[in-house]
């Protein structure tokens, strides 16, 4: 009957009525069946342990944390780890987890399913991390869950904080091998830049400003030596001359004149070669001719007069010793001669140091060039040396953090419980279910049968099926025969509630 027409509450009613002890039949069943099932079930007991995650209790600042891993990826890690075969096994065995498994390999993958971990989220975490985690564990004896639970909880402790231990170690290990490697290095630079130093020694291109002001010293040197150099030249060449007058006066001067007998001749010479001269332009008899001849005539009488003297007189002064005058005047040309060699070196010197400068400052942009492919590899080998032994410092520290377990610790807060009531099977939840289970069956068996069902029990159905108007109804009798036209319906009409025969026409 139903779906060919539009139901009201009272046949819903009805079919409530006629229907109800099947619908309640099947939720009391299927309840029995639930409350069946909680005394069929083997009990599972679950024990449970928080752990929570201390933060380092030294500040950052002070010391960087070697692992800065994100935590959910740590304890994912650390958690594929613990349920391992080989961690697993040693604890299957010690408590005979799942004997009635076939192989180790099923009592391994259910020991892992009986495994809880279950991370805690807060709002404080979003910046420091997950504040903790739960670790459970399900076991058919409460006992066995507690113990088991307690051990996969230690071991948790104790990866986490070997994990840092050999994090930081082997971080500090390596470090220390890059450091090794990175001053090998940077002692070979080193070397390499001293050799270099050292063989353009007065090259390098900072010491050019240096090579410049020396230039300019040594040139102001070489200035002040060559005048130096010329006053005593200058006073070499006089005390010459004072000398030179003083032994002519020594050797015999005639006088009222000055002159020696050599200076005569000499006069006497150079008077025939202008008389020679002036003949050969001019007569005997011109005046500038007679003239040079009066003095050649005088000259050689003097000279005659002069060589006229006893050898003992031209001997004499040769032979007496120099006077004071002249034995001072002989010291100070000799100081002056040997101050002028002196200078002369000096002055010598200063020249090839002005050179040699001078070849330094022009040399300079060409080692510039080289200089600076050096230094540069120098300078990236010390920046990468002193950053690895900064890390390494900074490692070190951190390493010892760990040793000392004042870094990030797992503290196990509440111990693994011991349970008071198994979690699986719950009766309430089996009865509830059972009984919603039966309720919603039965309800689904009755909807079936009503709509197969094809009986007409009131004019709506007459008039759903037949599409004509009801004449009478008339109430059913029982023992009386059924024509074929003749159908049952319920009378909503009647008080007494008994099936009616219609006769629809």
């Amino acid at each position: 009957m139903l779906g060919h027409r539009d139901l009201t509450v009272q046949d819903y009613l009805g079919i409530l009525k006629r229907r109800g002890w099947l619908v309640l039949g099947c939720a009391v069943c299927l309840l029995a069946v639930g409350v069946a099932l909680t005394h069929i079930l083997s009990p599972q007991y679950m024990s449970q342990t928080l752990i929570l995650i201390e933060q380092q209790k030294v500040p950052e600042s002070y010391v960087k944390p070697v692992v800065d891993e994100d935590l959910g990826a740590r304890l994912a890690s650390m958690r594929e780890q613990i349920l391992s075969r080989s961690r697993l096994q040693p604890i299957i065995e010690r408590y005979n987890l799942f004997s009635n498994a076939p192989s180790m390999d099923d009592r391994i993958q259910m020991t892992q399913k009986a495994i809880g971990i279950q991370q805690i989220q807060s709002q404080s975490s979003q910046t420091h991390g997950m504040p903790g985690f739960f670790v459970s564990f399900k076991a058919q004896d409460a006992h066995v869950a507690q113990q088991v639970c307690g051990d996969i909880t230690s071991l948790f402790v104790s990866e986490n904080l070997s994990a840092r231990e050999q994090s930081a170690e082997g971080t500090t290990d390596f470090l220390k091998q890059q450091l090794a490697d990175s001053k090998r290095s940077l002692d070979d630079q080193d070397a390499k830049l001293a050799a270099f130093q050292q063989k353009y020694y007065g090259k390098l291109p900072e010491q050019e400003p240096s090579n410049a002001n020396t230039l300019q010293a040594l040139t102001t040197q070489l200035d002040a030596s060559t005048q130096s150099l010329n006053r005593m030249q200058q006073n070499e060449t006089f005390l010459e001359a004072l000398i030179s007058q003083q032994s002519h006066d020594q050797q015999g001067v005639e006088p009222g004149t000055g002159l020696s007998v050599d200076e005569r001749r000499k006069e006497l010479s150079d008077l025939i070669e202008q008389k020679q001269t002036l003949e050969a332009t001019y007569t005997p008899d011109y005046p500038d001719v007679v003239a040079i001849q009066r003095k050649i005539t005088d000259l050689e009488q003097k000279i005659a007069h002069s060589s006229t003297r006893t050898p003992a007189s031209e001997a004499g002064p040769a032979n007496h010793p120099d006077p004071p005058q002249l034995q001072q005047l002989k010291a100070q040309l000799r100081a002056i001669q040997q101050n002028i060699a002196s200078t002369k070196l000096d002055q010598a010197h200063i020249e090839q140091q002005v050179r040699t400068y001078e070849g330094r400052i022009e040399s300079t942009p060409a080692v510039e060039e080289e200089y600076k492919q050096i230094t540069r590899d120098h300078e990236t080998a010390q920046q990468f040396y002193n950053s690895l032994l900064a890390k390494m410092n900074e490692s070190s520290m951190a390493t010892a953090l760990e040793h000392r377990q004042q870094g990030e610790q797992f503290t196990v807060m509440d111990a693994a419980n011991l349970p008071d009531a198994p979690t699986f099977p719950k009766p309430a939840m089996f009865a509830g279910g059972g009984f919603a289970i039966g309720l919603f069956l039965g309800l689904g068996i009755a909807a079936l049968l009503e709509y197969r069902d094809t009986s007409l029990r009131n004019e709506r159905d007459v008039w759903a099926f037949t599409k004509l108007p009801t004449l009478a109804v008339i109430s059913h009798i029982n023992g009386l025969p059924q024509p074929p036209n003749m159908r049952k319906f319920w009378n909503p009409f009647s008080r007494s509630r008994k099936p009616v025969e219609s006769v629809g026409i």
